[in-house]
């Protein structure tokens, strides 16, 4: 979604940090950009915010999809550039609860104070979480090329573990093993680099 809208948008205006020069010509196309430009700024915190919230990585997908259809419909009612990030999880929260009841019809979920209660403390971690994506990156980077290629493909492509396990010619108990080191690793990595900051 997000490389769907950067394509749509083109550049006729100047952003000068969250002031935006307004191409009298066209200010629509102005909001549009304006638009873009933070979405894709405040991606990776909300499909975190997301990730808390929901139990899997298609759900997230989903329900960013209809955030960023609601957000875009909505764009003229932010007050202010600077809280985008606060007001697009605003719409996630809603359109997490949409879905939640939805599927509710079609399975057991979890009751609506529950969900209340999930909803609250995502949105209270919201910048640790932030945090720990950036270091999560940073971490991943320092990686062995092997090491960083398995976790790509485990993750990046959601392929199960036997399957990655069956196309590089190891059993699943190396495999299982190795990613246990490498997540161990990762962990103390993203654990250091939140104690540096704090």
């Amino acid at each position: 979604m997000i490389q769907w809208l950067v394509l749509l948008s083109g550049s006729n205006s100047e952003s000068q940090g969250n002031r935006i020069t307004v191409n009298a010509e066209n200010p629509e196309r102005v909001d549009r950009e304006q638009f873009v430009r933070l979405l894709v700024r405040h991606d990776r915190a909300i499909r975190a915010w997301l990730r808390a919230t929901l139990p899997s990585l298609d759900d997230v997908d989903e329900i960013m999809q209809e955030v960023s259809i609601v957000a875009w419909r909505k764009f003229d009612q932010l007050d202010a550039p600077e809280n985008f990030r606060r007001w697009v999880c605003m719409i996630a929260r809603y359109e997490v609860l949409m879905y939640r009841r939805k599927k509710a019809r079609d399975r057991m979920v979890l009751g609506t104070e529950v969900e209340q209660l999930i909803v609250e403390e995502g949105e209270a971690e919201l910048d640790l979480r932030e945090q720990q994506l950036e270091a999560l990156e940073h971490c991943v980077k320092k990686l062995p090329e092997s090491k960083r290629e398995l976790v790509m493909r485990l993750y990046s492509s959601g392929q199960p573990m036997h399957a990655v396990a069956a196309e590089m010619g190891k059993t699943n108990a190396a495999i299982y093993q190795t990613v246990s080191r490498v997540r161990q690793r990762l962990l103390q990595c993203v654990q250091r680099a939140i104690a540096g900051d704090s």
